[in-house]
């Protein structure tokens, strides 16, 4: 067993309001600057939609991940050993400026010079890139809330796995369903972007997993933004170098919530530990696709496990780190409650972010005038969600609906147990009914409630302080041999060895 940490995090979909709040407080602090005018290490997505960059899903475009190959070996789908040189110099599968935006400003001078006149002046749009006037037709949230339109909705990738009936009342004007996804790194723990970097840059931090590019290494190869699926990994044209999402790790080693967390309106986002078996992870991603959600959960480990705890001790996991899984709220939600899944696990790059779905106002529906609460008709509502299991599958879960339908009862569960203990019109017996079915306790459904709706930021973000130094002073103990660390990042902190380069 070879323990490793990982600082993970979850999304809480329910809770996201759409409002950019995150992304405005991420391109502040990180990406003004010239060469990152397009680059949105945080963004938020319209679902149904293409996203940003424009159908960033569609793999067989963009062939990002890992692929199965007949003979269950992982490979890069972006390259083989052979083709990887040829693509230094073309490769057909990475995203052009189209794919993101052209980003610009305005001549506000032009607002300053006007003459006086009966009509309101307007700043001219220039390029950031040439300085030429353009004409706007892309942006990084284009299609954000559908753009008063279907139009980008219906080019999603995931409605492919839509039946005919599903599609159509998806999108009926007076009952079209939107859902936010907002989307950061996934600081993988199987990163095709660090498999694929011809000079070595990338690579993943030994103590904490957070997935880094070396500036005086990378050579701007960009094989990396082929082999992200994500595509959240950019190219600097002012610098020629690559740059991504640092999870804020110069603000996470002094215990602060990287800024995007910090800036939440919707206190949608957790931030924790988990512990995890790097033995484990090459043979979880090969299992079949319906298999892989539940492959990634038994790759996480109990950090209260004695067996877990003694393993880390000698994979030179320190202390700390420990302590701070033990209260990880990544781990109850992903783990203990299952109500967290990955974004795309198909991909097989098992990222490091999780989702909890949106339920969506499916709960509340009238029968002849009448609230239907009865425990035998309740969770009968998910077939009739306005967003299909059957799309949320294609996001969160490789297809499989169960799965999918499983966390769904259970956030209907805690709803329906909480609605009996404020409203007081529902039989206990009934509440018992739903929360065995769901199989939830009370005990859960009222910390998954105290935890959804009432986490402090305290609750909310569980990090040990100034990690760094801590996992350096524990550097040459039991866990620090040759053969782990294949070298030092330059601060003395164990590396994992790269998989599948």
């Amino acid at each position: 067993m070879d323990v490793r940490a990982q600082v993970a995090m979850v999304f809480h979909l329910d809770k996201c309001i759409g409002c950019h709040t995150c992304s405005v407080a991420c391109k502040n602090v990180w990406t003004d600057r010239p060469g990152a005018e397009y680059m949105w290490w945080n963004n938020v997505e319209t679902k149904p939609g293409t996203g940003y960059p424009t159908l960033w899903e569609d793999q067989l475009n963009y062939r990002g991940g890992w692929e199965l190959t007949g003979r269950r070996d992982l490979r890069l789908r972006c390259q083989t050993k052979a083709s990887s040189f040829l693509k230094l110099f073309y490769n057909p599968n990475q995203p052009g400026l189209d794919d993101y935006y052209e980003p610009w400003t305005y001549r506000y001078q032009d607002l300053f010079d006007a003459d006086a006149g009966d009509d309101q002046p307007t700043a001219v749009p220039v390029s950031q890139i040439t300085g030429e006037v353009i004409d706007i037709k892309a942006g990084p949230n284009w299609d954000d809330d559908l753009s008063g339109s279907p139009i980008y909705a219906e080019n999603d990738p995931n409605l492919k796995q839509l039946t005919e009936d599903e599609r159509r009342m998806l999108f009926e004007i007076e009952n079209i369903a939107m859902m936010y996804l907002p989307r950061i790194c996934n600081h993988c723990a199987n990163p095709s972007c660090v498999a694929s970097c011809p000079s070595g840059a990338l690579y993943k931090r030994g103590e904490d997993g957070i997935v880094l590019i070396n500036q005086d290494k990378c050579r701007g190869w960009r094989a990396c933004v082929s082999a992200c699926p994500y595509k959240k990994i950019y190219y600097n044209w002012k610098t020629g170098k690559s740059e991504k999402c640092i999870l804020c790790y110069p603000r996470v080693e002094t215990g602060q919530p990287p800024a995007c967390f910090h800036a939440c309106v919707g206190r949608i986002r957790y931030m924790g530990v988990l512990l995890y078996d790097a033995d484990r992870i090459e043979e979880a991603m090969k299992a079949p696709e319906a298999s892989l959600v539940e492959a990634q959960r038994n790759v996480l480990l109990d950090p209260n496990d004695p067996d877990v705890i003694r393993g880390a001790a000698e994979s030179g996991v320190s202390e700390a780190f420990v302590s701070v899984a033990q209260r990880s709220p990544v781990y109850r939600y992903v783990k203990e409650w299952e109500l967290a899944l990955p974004l795309h696990p198909e991909f097989r790059t098992m990222p490091m972010l999780y989702y909890v779905p949106p339920l969506l106002p499916i709960s509340g529906r009238m029968g002849d005038g009448i609230y239907e609460h009865s425990a035998d008709q309740f969770f009968s509502h998910l077939d009739k969600a306005r967003l299909p299991l059957r799309y949320l599958a294609a996001l969160f879960s490789a297809g499989n609906e169960d799965i999918v339908r499983t966390v769904m009862k259970k956030q209907m569960a805690v709803r329906y147990f909480k609605r009996a203990q404020d409203v007081d019109d529902i039989d206990p017996e009934q509440v018992k009914r739903v929360l065995r079915e769901a199989h939830l306790t009370a005990e859960q459904a009222e910390t998954i409630y105290t935890l959804t709706a009432l986490g402090s930021l305290e609750n909310r973000y569980v990090m040990p302080p100034i990690q760094r130094e801590e996992a350096i002073e524990g550097a040459g103990g039991p866990g620090c041999s040759p053969e782990l660390c294949k070298g030092t990042c330059g601060l003395g902190a164990v590396q994992p060895p790269r998989r599948g380069a």
